[in-house]
């Protein structure tokens, strides 16, 4: 059964080429020309990924990405965006987007970012396990995670990176290793989407007064450990 591909844009040269080049690859296409269309389209067709454009009449892309979250949909979605700034990279991906891509970009990389998407939804799951790390607790058949009593609110993206470090205590992970596991390939040396979710991964365990778990172990990558 072929996958199935939403394209939410209001640009009609970005959609035929999308359109174009994602059919080439074997994908069912479907369309909208802003957010309001495509939480239509997402209810009536259930896509396995959606490419969410974020500059859009109507209903913008990060207004039509909280409707879907909040509706309870987790269907994976990669953002485009022209504005190539750090708040607005944050800001799509608190609201729960999975991944994100800056305009202009080559067809290539795109693609390669669907793939990466459809591997994790169908991958292997099946993790039941409750982890726990000093005072933080992951349960991932719930996909809740709690520290010191409160619940923490992560974005699918955010979820995945703990769990890998939670399944590696005390381990440093080397940023390639992370990439690989999370996205499933290289972003560009340019990017810093890695360093972006550290960062949000630790206000969000931290923002009730916990100590730092996530540390950087400076020229080979990461660790969860409770030492500072």
């Amino acid at each position: 059964m072929r996958s199935r591909i939403l394209i939410v844009d209001d640009d009609e040269k970005i959609i035929s080429m999308l359109r174009r080049g994602l059919a080439f690859e074997g994908y069912d296409v479907l369309t909208a020309s802003n957010g309001a269309e495509g939480l239509k389209v997402i209810l009536s067709e259930d896509p396995d990924v959606v490419v969410l454009d974020v500059m859009m009449p109507q209903v913008d892309g990060f207004e039509a990405l909280r409707r879907l979250r909040e509706g309870g949909s987790t269907t994976p979605v990669l953002m485009l965006t022209a504005k190539d700034e750090v708040e607005n990279r944050v800001k799509g991906l608190d609201t729960g987007a999975d991944d994100y891509l800056v305009k202009p970009f080559a067809l290539e990389e795109l693609l390669a970012r669907v793939r990466a998407l459809l591997r994790r939804k169908t991958g292997d799951d099946s993790s039941n396990h409750r982890l726990t790390y000093e005072d933080l607790i992951m349960d991932t058949d719930a996909r809740e995670v709690i520290r010191s009593g409160q619940r923490l609110e992560l974005t699918a993206k955010e979820f995945e990176l703990l769990h890998l470090f939670m399944q590696n205590p005390k381990r440093v992970l080397s940023r390639d290793l992370i990439m690989d596991k999370i996205w499933g390939y290289d972003y560009s040396g340019e990017s810093n989407v890695l360093e972006v979710y550290i960062a949000m991964l630790r206000q969000k365990t931290e923002e009730h007064g916990g100590k730092r778990l996530i540390q950087t172990i400076r020229g080979a990558g990461y660790i969860l450990r409770g030492d500072n």
